[in-house]
């Protein structure tokens, strides 16, 4: 079945400009948020989430208790302005409870929580504006703020969707290309090349899946690339204020940079 929608003109443009397999704006802020013990608010063009990380602590009750590591709680929010349709969605929203359960099965993998047995990491995802890609988003967001928190992980999480439109791939979906093409988002560790997600909710070729996935994983590099930078400058200006004389260190000065 052919898109409905026409979704690259006649010079092969997208509708915000960007040609297929073009990224859109990705941006960073990893400054300290309350309390958390890490943080980070990401945008992907106009897809803005806000991911916040306390712990490791203690875990709350014992039925979260696990003896041999740390138990991921992750908790996902939806304002309700975040979107054209103004509709709330409540915490046991079942859209809300999946991708909840999506990301953490994808960073249960890459957290080494074997290094704190008996207690909690729990992670909040706050998105605040949508527009396609969220899942991509919150779990872009959720790599920087467990960095930003120095939780020790193999290695970063970069994730991208993808889909194909007739028999072009594209990369970064908006929400209008999002909801007429079939796509897939794709979660990979940049360092080994390993795939922590594959997650698909349309049918898609098999032929146009090997594509469109391999594109993905190109993308994902470059991703991890400016997640990178950022986790570099934030670390850069803690140690410049930490040298200035500001204080004592605190938890967000031990966060972890991958040179590799």
């Amino acid at each position: 079945m052919g898109s409905r929608v026409d979704l690259l003109n006649h010079a092969g443009y997208r509708e915000d400009g960007r040609t297929q397999h073009e990224l859109r704006d990705f941006t960073v802020d990893l400054s300290k948020h309350g309390h958390a013990d890490g943080a980070a608010a990401v945008t992907h063009g106009l897809t803005h989430v806000l991911v916040t990380v306390f712990g490791p602590r203690e875990a709350k009750s014992r039925a979260q208790t696990m003896h041999d590591r740390a138990n991921l709680n992750v908790e996902l929010t939806i304002a309700a302005f975040s979107a054209g349709e103004r509709r709330k969605r409540s915490r046991g929203d079942k859209r809300i409870l999946e991708m909840a359960a999506t990301i953490k099965s994808t960073f249960e993998p890459v957290v080494q929580t074997n290094l704190y047995p008996r207690s909690q990491i729990d992670i909040f995802v706050q998105v605040l504006q949508q527009d396609g890609g969220l899942l991509q988003a919150c779990i872009n967001a959720t790599t920087l703020a467990l960095v930003n928190a120095g939780v020790p992980m193999l290695d970063f999480v970069c994730a991208v969707t993808g889909g194909v439109y007739s028999t072009s791939p594209m990369l970064d979906l908006t929400l209008l290309e999002e909801n007429d093409v079939p796509n897939v988002t794709v979660a990979v560790m940049p360092k080994t090349g390993k795939v922590t997600l594959v997650t698909m909710e349309t049918r898609l070729h098999v032929d146009r899946f090997e594509e469109i996935f391999r594109l993905a994983c190109a993308a994902a590099k470059v991703l991890h690339k400016e997640m990178k930078d950022a986790v570099r400058h934030r670390t850069a200006e803690l140690v410049s204020a930490m040298g200035a004389g500001h204080g004592a260190p605190d938890r967000e000065n031990t966060m972890i940079m991958d040179e590799s």
